[in-house]
């Protein structure tokens, strides 16, 4: 047996020892030296922390061309042959180099072209390249790369440190179809990072970045495909993102009705429609402590609106709050929203209108939940001063924490004044004109809204009685 078999058994024996799993062959082989030495044994290696996969999409005449590239070592439960101190043994590598690509890239791949799915690629080439290759920077060096040289075998390069490059070709209708991708590569690593580049015949290069699964991504959206991806982005961000739940919650809990919650919940949508659209058109701040101030003043406006439930505010005013904290939560869903924008392809306003529809649209949603549930928790279990008081303590005990919290992460932050410059001086101009956009928005809602939150008012449940019952105050004047 020479020096590479010998570590291989030795290794194969090592992990069986530590508790990995190894198939009863390997055990075989390590206990008898006159079994064959088979390299490439199965064996549960570690999931990587972090992993970088870099792909072109690029469809020429009747075939799409797919080259990607992922380390070597998120390719688990196939064991490379090696020799010496973990070193890859190049010559012998190939097959298991071919076994690697089908089931950790090509498997997890899915196209569609147009809305038909593509049939099972091609394996055109695998290579194995150096950490500090840097063919991928563009599609032409990454398709010549392939024809470069192999590696030399006698190069001591660990096995852990190798980068897989793989070639898959598809058959295609035509290079001028849409087409959609479904690159499900997360298992690849407890946090998985694609960068991937869509090279269309005669058009400029599109670049993706996401983590994670991202689904089905539209390379190429129409309009409507953009705006059904966004509206259902939208719904959901409202759903996962609970402190913008709670806050409507405090806004619920005292205004049951329809006429007192329209007036609220309308200005909270125009206030964060206005800072959305302006975030994601570059208008607002791009300093690092802007996100955690956000997110803190976020926090603060759940205290706040919870403290005005439990003290008794005056109700009529409550449009207003909601007016000028929406312009708050509008910048938190503008963080959201800025890196699913890559998906919005030539349909930018679309996407935006749409992704505010699908906030929108989650807000009623959790509106139509919590009025009745309040409804009934204030008519059966609790009475219904007491029972404002207890949730509203509770919503700012939450948010009170959550307010230190992203506070104390904000002052970690060194504040600098800016430089006053012909930039600085072009950024003060759009916030100029946002600080109008926003002053015209509130002048234009203060009459109607005022005039419903009257209503409301005089309707007979716009404030909570302190002896637990609904206080019914005459007609406004």
């Amino acid at each position: 047996m020479d020096a590479r078999c010998r570590t291989t058994t030795l290794t194969g024996l090592a992990l069986a020892v530590g508790g990995l799993s190894v198939p009863v062959g390997g055990l075989r082989a390590a206990a008898d030296p006159a079994t064959p030495e088979v390299p490439g044994l199965a064996v549960l290696h570690e999931i990587p922390s972090d992993v970088t996969v870099q792909a072109f999409v690029t469809p020429e005449g009747r075939r799409l061309r797919f080259l990607v590239r992922a380390p070597l070592e998120a390719m688990r439960d196939i064991e490379f042959p090696q020799y010496g101190l973990g070193y890859l043994d190049l010559e012998a590598a190939g097959p298991f180099l071919r076994d690697a690509a089908q089931l950790w890239l090509a498997d997890y791949v899915t196209f569609l072209e147009e809305d038909r799915r593509l049939g099972t690629p091609r394996i055109v080439a695998t290579r194995v390249s150096l950490p500090s290759d840097r063919s991928f920077a563009t599609y032409e060096t990454a398709l010549a790369h392939f024809d470069d040289p192999p590696l030399d075998p006698g190069l001591q390069l660990p096995w852990r440190q190798a980068l897989l490059d793989v070639l898959l070709e598809y058959e295609i209708e035509s290079d001028q179809s849409r087409f959609s991708i479904d690159p499900a590569f997360a298992h690849l690593g407890l946090r998985t990072v694609t960068v991937l580049r869509l090279r269309p015949p005669d058009r400029p290069e599109r670049a993706f970045q996401y983590v994670g699964d991202p689904g089905l991504v539209r390379l190429d959206p129409r309009w409507h495909q953009a705006a059904l991806r966004f509206v259902s982005l939208g719904f959901t961000h409202i759903l996962d993102g609970i402190d913008h739940l709670l806050f409507l919650l405090c806004l619920v809990i005292p205004l049951r009705t329809l006429w007192g919650l329209l007036p609220v919940i309308t200005s909270f949508t125009i206030a964060h429609s206005i800072t959305l659209i302006a975030s994601a058109f570059g208008i607002a701040p791009r300093a690092l402590w802007f996100p955690p101030l956000i997110e803190t003043l976020i926090a603060l406006s759940i205290v706040y609106m919870a403290l005005e439930n439990i003290v008794g505010g005056k109700p009529r005013k409550r449009w207003l709050l909601a007016f000028g904290f929406g312009l708050v939560h509008g910048f938190g869903f503008s963080f959201a929203l800025s890196e699913s924008l890559q998906f919005a392809g030539g349909h930018l306003l679309t996407s935006l209108l749409s992704f505010n529809v699908g906030v929108e649209l989650g807000q009623l949603f959790v509106v139509a939940l919590a009025v009745p549930a309040v409804e009934l928790l204030f008519r059966k279990v609790v009475a219904e001063r007491m029972g404002t008081i207890l949730a509203s303590a509770l919503l700012a005990h939450t948010g009170w924490h959550w307010m230190t919290e992203r506070g104390s992460a904000l002052m970690a932050y060194r504040f600098r004044w800016p430089v006053f410059d012909a930039m600085l001086g072009t950024q003060l101009m759009r916030w100029a004109a946002l600080v109008l956009i926003i002053v015209g928005a509130g002048w234009a809602i203060s009459g109607p809204f005022g005039r419903l939150a009257a209503k409301a008012k005089s309707g007979g449940r716009s404030t909570v009685a302190a002896g637990g019952s609904p206080a019914t105050e005459p007609e406004a004047t």
